[in-house]
Formats: C-alpha cells, sequence, structure tokens
C-alpha cells in the first residue's frame, strides 16, 4: 500500500508538471493565416517580428518547425526570420470539410530549450465547383399529386466551404415546379421540388427539367444535373415511418457486416402501391461507403470500418418509397464510441549521436508523443530501461527529451540501444516502442600499452644487415587515430652508444632490424628504450626497455702466441738426448677470441720428422717426448701441430716447433750453415735484410731480458736458487713480460716471468698474468667468464 500511494503522488506530480507546461504553451501561442494553393516559398509572416526576438537569435538557438504528423508544410528562413510555404496547401485535402481548417505547428528552440505553439490557417478560396453525385435523376410523380406536393431531389457536393460552398439550386424554366431549398441535420442545403400547377397523365406523361446548383463564390461556380419527371397513375398514399429519427451507438471496432439498425415504414395503398424500398437520401459519399441497406427489410449494416478518431458521428436520411412513387423520410443518427485501437505515436524531432565520451549531461533525443483515441485511452506515460545511463525529462505538452546522466565511457562501451516505451491509460493497454541507437565517439584518454615492460632479444654475431630480430607491440584501448600506434627509437641511457647506427624500428608494426653486422667480441649486450605514440590530440606515449643479448659465433680461428709464427727465424727447442720419456719439450700457447665452447681449444700432432718420438697433449699443448732417445735418432725434428677450437664448424691453425737435439745445454746451436744459405739463396735481399734486422732485434730483446732476470734473481739471494721460483706476493711491475692483444683479443696482457731451474734446460716461466685495469663499460664477470688458455709456460690465460 505504501508503495502504491507513493507511485500515486509521482504520477500527479508528473501530471502537474504537464498540465504547467500545457498552460506555458498555450500562452505562447503565435496565430498565422494563408490562401490555400499559394505557391511553394510564399510568405506567411515574420515570426522573429511576432515573437519580440532579434533575427540572428532564431539562428543560434537553432530554431526548426516541427508538425505532429511530421509533415513539412512550413519553412523556417533563419537569416530573416520569415516563415514560409514548403508547399502549396490544398484546404480540401487537409481539412475536407472543417471549417475553420487550422494546421498546428511546433517552433523548437534551443539553448535554453522552448516550444512555440503555432496555428496555421488555411483559408478557403473557390476552386472547386458543385457536382452532382448523379447526373440524371428520376422522379415518378402521381398525377393526382396536389399543388405545393413536396419532391426530394439529389442533393450537389461541393468540396469548398464558406462563402465558396453551396448556397442555391434552381431548376429550368416550366409550369409545373419551382424549387425550395432546405437544410439537413448536418447543415447541408438540398433542394425540393415543389409542385406549383397539377399534373395530368394524359395531357403530358414525362417532364425533362435541369437542375443547376450555384455556389457562393465571386464569381460563383455551378453545376448541373437532368431531372426526369415521370407522371404516374393515382397513388394517393404515401409510405410513414414508424419512428421519424432514429439513434443508434456502435463501437468502432464492430466488425463487418454487423447490423446497425432497422428502419420500418409502411403504406396503406395495396399492391404495387403499397409495396415499399428503402434507400439513403442525401447521403455522403462517406456514408455510401460505409453503411448500406436493405432496399426490402429496412436493415442497415457495416460494410467499411470506423474510426472514432476520423468521424464521431454520421446523420443519414432514409427514405421509403411505394410502388406509386410516393415516399416518406426518417432520419438515422449513428454515434461511434472510442474504443483504445490506437496505440501510442513517437515522432522524433532530433537525435544527436554520437557524443564525446567524457561530456557532461548531454541532450541526446528530443521527441513528441501523442494518441488519437480520447479520454483516458489518449492518456499517456514515458519509460526507458533503469539500467541505462540516461534519463527522460517532459519538456511542455507532449514533448521529452532524453538526456545523459553522466560522463560516457567509450571504451566500457561504444553503443548504446535505448527503447523509448510509451503507454497509454486504456483498456487493454497499449504501448509503443521507438529503438534510438546512441553512439559514444573516441576522445584520447588513454595511453598506448605495451605488452611488455620489458623485452630482451637474442641476435648472433656477424648477422646480416637489416636483419629482424624482433619486435614489440603496444596497443591502445582507443579508436580511431586515437589508437593508431606509432613506434620509436629513444635516446638511450648510455649516450656514448651509437644506437641509431646500430637498430631501427618500424614506425607501423615495432618491428626491430639490426642495421649492420655486430660483433660479439666488441659488444656483448646494450640496452634502450622505445616508445609508443599515439595519433590524437593531444598525442599520448609510453615507453619499454630492450635489451639486445649478441650470442657468440665462431668467427675466430685461434692464435698461436707461442711459438711465435712471425716469419722470423723458426724457433727451436732443445732437448738433451738423455732426456727421459714425458719429458716437456715446449708448450704451444693458443688463444681464442671467440667465448663459450668456440673457445675450447685442443691440440693435434700432425705431422712430425720422426714419427712417434714426440707426443702433444690434447688438452694443454704440451709437447713431450714419448720414448728414450737414441744416438740414432737425427739431431733435427720438424714438428706440424694443429689448434683447432670446439665450434661448429671448428676452425684452426697450425704451427711448426723445431726441435734441436743436442748431448748437453753447453753445446752451442748455431743453424746449419747450408740451411741459412738455402735460406738467402730463396729470397731476395730485402727479404734477407729483415729477416737479419728481426734476428738482431730480437737477439737483442732476449739478451736484455736475460739480463733483467740476472740481476733481479741476484738480488733475491737464495730464492732464486731453489727448485722453483719463489713469487712474493705483491705487484712485481719490474719483471712483466707484456703480450699486446693480437687477432681478436680485445686486451693486452703481462705475465710473470721468471727462470727456473732443474729440469735440464733453461727455460722461463709466466707464473700469472696481469690483468690490465678494466674499463667501466665492460663488467669484471665477462672476462672472468672467458675460456681458459694453455701455454707451455706452465700458466693459465682467462
Amino acid at each position: 500500500m505504501e508503495n502504491r500511494g507513493k507511485g500515486t503522488l509521482r504520477i500527479r506530480q508528473v501530471l502537474l508538471f504537464v498540465l504547467l507546461r500545457m498552460s506555458q504553451a498555450e500562452s505562447e501561442l503565435e496565430r498565422f493565416s494563408v490562401a490555400e494553393e499559394m505557391q511553394s516559398g510564399s510568405l506567411v509572416g515574420n515570426l522573429a517580428k511576432n515573437l519580440g526576438l532579434e533575427v540572428g537569435e532564431l539562428f543560434s538557438r537553432g530554431a526548426q518547425v516541427v508538425s505532429r504528423d511530421n509533415k513539412h508544410h512550413l519553412q523556417l528562413d533563419l537569416n530573416t526570420g520569415d516563415l514560409l510555404l514548403s508547399e502549396a496547401l490544398d484546404r480540401e485535402e487537409l481539412c475536407g470539410s472543417t471549417e475553420p481548417c487550422v494546421l498546428h505547428f511546433q517552433v523548437l528552440l534551443k539553448n535554453p530549450l522552448q516550444f512555440l505553439q503555432i496555428e496555421l490557417q488555411v483559408r478557403d478560396v473557390n476552386d472547386h465547383s458543385p457536382v452532382f453525385l448523379e447526373k440524371e435523376m428520376l422522379l415518378e410523380i402521381p398525377e393526382n399529386s396536389p399543388v405545393g406536393s413536396v419532391f426530394l431531389l439529389e442533393s450537389g457536393k461541393d468540396l469548398d466551404v464558406g462563402i465558396n460552398a453551396l448556397k442555391s439550386y434552381t431548376i429550368s424554366s416550366n409550369s409545373h415546379f419551382h424549387i425550395k431549398m432546405r437544410v439537413n441535420p448536418d447543415n447541408r442545403i438540398y433542394p425540393e421540388l415543389v409542385l406549383d400547377k397539377p399534373l395530368d397523365y394524359e395531357e403530358q406523361s414525362e417532364l425533362s427539367l435541369i437542375l443547376t446548383a450555384l455556389d457562393g463564390g465571386s464569381p460563383p461556380r455551378s453545376g448541373t444535373a437532368s431531372v426526369r419527371v415521370v407522371v404516374l397513375d393515382i397513388n394517393d398514399n404515401i409510405p410513414e415511418f414508424e419512428q421519424p429519427f432514429y439513434e443508434v451507438k456502435i463501437p468502432e471496432n464492430s466488425l463487418l457486416g454487423s447490423l446497425v439498425v432497422t428502419v420500418s415504414a409502411r403504406d396503406l395503398d395495396s399492391g404495387k402501391n403499397g409495396e415499399i424500398s428503402y434507400t439513403f437520401s442525401h447521403a455522403s459519399e462517406d456514408i455510401h461507403k460505409t453503411f448500406e441497406i436493405n432496399q426490402k427489410s429496412g436493415e442497415v449494416s457495416l460494410i467499411a470500418s470506423l474510426d472514432f478518431e476520423t468521424i464521431e458521428s454520421y446523420s443519414i436520411i432514409i427514405q421509403a418509397t411505394d410502388g406509386g412513387g410516393l415516399f416518406g423520410k426518417s432520419t438515422v443518427r449513428i454515434q461511434v464510441l472510442d474504443v483504445n485501437d490506437n496505440a501510442p505515436e513517437v515522432t522524433v524531432s532530433s537525435v544527436t549521436s554520437p557524443i564525446p565520451e567524457n561530456s557532461p549531461e548531454t541532450v541526446v533525443v528530443v521527441f513528441s508523443i501523442r494518441d488519437r483515441d480520447s479520454g483516458d485511452n489518449g492518456r499517456m506515460f514515458c519509460s526507458i530501461p533503469e539500467d541505462l545511463p540516461f534519463t527522460l525529462k517532459s519538456s511542455g505538452k507532449n514533448y521529452y527529451t532524453l538526456e545523459t546522466g553522466g560522463t560516457l565511457d567509450r571504451e566500457s562501451r561504444a553503443q548504446y540501444n535505448v527503447t523509448i516505451t510509451v503507454t497509454d491509460l486504456g483498456t487493454p493497454r497499449l504501448k509503443t516502442q521507438h529503438n534510438i541507437t546512441v553512439l559514444v565517439s573516441d576522445v584520447n584518454d588513454n595511453a598506448p600499452a605495451f605488452t611488455q615492460t620489458s623485452y630482451t632479444l637474442f641476435i648472433r654475431e656477424n648477422n646480416s644487415p637489416a636483419l629482424h630480430m624482433g619486435s614489440v607491440s603496444a596497443t591502445d584501448t582507443d579508436a580511431g587515430a586515437n589508437a593508431q600506434v606509432t613506434y620509436s627509437l629513444l635516446q638511450p641511457q648510455d649516450p656514448s652508444l651509437p644506437l641509431h647506427s646500430l637498430v631501427s624500428i618500424n614506425a607501423d608494426n615495432g618491428h626491430l632490424f639490426a642495421l649492420r653486422a655486430l660483433d660479439f667480441e666488441a659488444l656483448q649486450a646494450f640496452e634502450f628504450l622505445v616508445g609508443a605514440t599515439d595519433r590524437g590530440a593531444p598525442a599520448l606515449s609510453s615507453q619499454a626497455l630492450v635489451r639486445v643479448q649478441v650470442l657468440d659465433a665462431n668467427d675466430n680461428a685461434p692464435f698461436v702466441l707461442y711459438p711465435l709464427q712471425n716469419g722470423s727465424a723458426p724457433c727451436t727447442e732443445l732437448v738433451p738426448r738423455a732426456a727421459e720419456p714425458g719429458y716437456l719439450v715446449s708448450k704451444v700457447v693458443a688463444v681464442d677470441g671467440d667465448s663459450g665452447q668456440n673457445a675450447w681449444l685442443s691440440y693435434q700432432l700432425l705431422k712430425a720428422t720422426e714419427p712417434g718420438l714426440f707426443g702433444v697433449w690434447a688438452h694443454n699443448g704440451e709437447v713431450r717426448t714419448a720414448r728414450l732417445l737414441s744416438e740414432r735418432d737425427a739431431a733435427k725434428h720438424r714438428l706440424l701441430l694443429l689448434v683447432k677450437d670446439n665450434g661448429e664448424p671448428p676452425l684452426s691453425a697450425s704451427v711448426t716447433l723445431h726441435v734441436l737435439l743436442v748431448d748437453g745445454f753447453s753445446q752451442a746451436y748455431l743453424p746449419l750453415p747450408e740451411a741459412a744459405a738455402g735460406a738467402a739463396a730463396q729470397s731476395d735481399p730485402l727479404t734477407v735484410y729483415l729477416v737479419i734486422a728481426l734476428a738482431s732485434v730480437s737477439s737483442l730483446f732476449l739478451f736484455s731480458v736475460l739480463a733483467f732476470i740476472a740481476v733481479r734473481l741476484c738480488r733475491r739471494g737464495r730464492a732464486g736458487l731453489v727448485g722453483g721460483c719463489s713469487v712474493p706476493e705483491g705487484h712485481f711491475p719490474g719483471h712483466l713480460v707484456d703480450v699486446s692483444g693480437t687477432g681478436t683479443l680485445s686486451q693486452s696482457y703481462q705475465y710473470e716471468v721468471c727462470l727456473k731451474g732443474g729440469m735440464g734446460t733453461d727455460e722461463f716461466k709466466f707464473l700469472k698474468p696481469i690483468i690490465p685495469n678494466i674499463p667501466p663499460q665492460c663488467p669484471r664477470k665477462e672476462i672472468e667468464g672467458s675460456p681458459t688458455f694453455h701455454n707451455s709456460f706452465g700458466f693459465n690465460i682467462k
């Protein structure tokens, strides 16, 4: 009960608001008039002047003329304020016989919203002549009809109204009849033929007359019909109806063929003169189309659908005629009762779509409603679904606006289908639903978002230029140009990195390309930022980190550090003939600029002067005697060794080692004269000079090193004479041998050297490398993770 009371109170409030708006609208009523058939573009009046508005105000407020039936009879010139005809108006087509003919329009003004009512009266002009439905009328009049007898004639019809309507009738000149005009219940003039002189069947059995209908126009128009009068023999009784007036009420939804009323008349004559037939008299075209009468029984039945909204009542004159030509008349009034057979109608005046997202409250639709029924059947209310962000507001007599209830978000929902439901209060209730699609346009309120905050890409060194090495991707939840993402490279974190010479990015799809071949030995990894920017206004952007990891390829062959292979005099190792099997002859020292398994080196003896005498350890490159030496073994031996990495495919380098078997280290070793002579003979003088110079420099260098080491050993005292070299802790820059980086080595290395005895031969020992200062840009772990190389001097290189 409480909810019902609240609902009743709400309905009363809405009705009170609607009545208030109706009274305001009626108080702002403007009236104009125009004659029918005026040409399109004719001036009706100046709306701005009548309303007291400036002409520019009509334009700024978006004034427009709307009508209930959505027909555009008028147009408004916003530049002058003139109200003009859109087309020639036909009063008879618009209003029929209704007088005055008034058309209702509304003027819609925005900012603020205002409705003005306009009434346009269409004045009639005399553009139609009277016409008769029957061009020939037949009257059968008994000869004994008394003077003054009245005979009904068919009336003419004139579509004009007012002064231009049908006004009078005349009959052609004769000695027996004159015309008398009457007014029927519908206020229509109809003629009656009055007998002035008795008829004589024997004298004249038939007369032909001309009936003329005149309207009140200036000049008047006329129409004619012929009247054929047949004189009958004596019939002195006329039919008489039981009731002079019948009144009937019938619902507008009555079925076709339904009986409306039965009229009855009787005639005291007998025979043919007493036989009665029933017909409609002076019936309009609407009556003939809607009803029919049984000529024998007098039953009036329905032959066409009734419509209360078109015609509310009918007045029919029924004539009963006997066989002798005499007739009587009666009037039947049919009242059409309204039923709820018309659903409400919705007329949309304006629609605003699409609506930008994030906009404040906005008027989306302006529309009007109407119901052609009357009473409760014509009362209506509007509603929309409650789960939509829209509200309905009443803006005048049966006018409503659909407005947004707040800001809209296109990314949440880009389209709304709003159903406006209009329901009447009839029984049963009828409703009309009008669907409106409201689109939400995009605003650039979302920045592009990368699928990952950081990307790691791997690329193998020695790649081909313009190689696609990976992609970045960003999405934008906006639409259109606001969602079109453009990619770009941002300034790297390391300003010394030549990013734009290393990498390029496709601005459209985010594909990353290497612009040139990368070298793992020069650059193992680098980082940079990429940006994604949309094309909105203003543009929004985001960024992501990309790390490129260069993968090593086996592109560096092993490089032999010892023995030197510089084209100078070959290095010869001295081996005493008394050496035991496994005696260390020498150690091949090699490095590989690659990393990982590409830098794992293995050693192999390819060729020897005397196979089986020497062997090489595969993993450390140590060349050792394989058996006891004998006097029969040749004094000079040439060993060809192969150093091979573990890459795919493997790369290798070869080195030649000369071994001289001696009886003791006191035996001086000089190159054989024939070998020197042969070499000199095979080279040109310049080559000989170069060889001599290199040999001299090398000898001088070796002597300087030996002298320096001897001095240092003497200073150490007994530490230098024991079985091994004692290496004190600390830094000894005075006895370091510098091995500069060659090939693909990126650093120079220094090795600590000492002279070690007790092996039966003098040899240098490189105890440990002294790693130079590491530049800040080279991580320490990359150097520590370098492969380990072995050399014949008993040290490891990392």
